[in-house]
């Protein structure tokens, strides 16, 4: 599966975020960097289904992409 990018503009609210949501493989023990997020899972099924339902979420929310 791609990358998925998300976006959420907003002029009248000075609001300008975005969201990239993809897998990749567990290299070197996780760990997050920044603003990032590492969420690990069994199987690559498992993290493809968890990626669907966080890009659902900020669908919801307004974002875009």
């Amino acid at each position: 599966m791609n990358a998925v990018h998300l976006r959420r503009i907003d002029p009248a609210r000075n609001m300008h975020r975005f969201y990239r949501l993809d897998l990749q493989p567990d290299l070197y023990g996780g760990g997050a960097h920044r603003r990032t997020v590492a969420e690990l899972y069994d199987s690559e099924a498992l993290a493809t289904d968890a990626l669907q339902r966080h890009a659902e979420r900020k669908r919801r929310r307004g974002y875009a992409g």
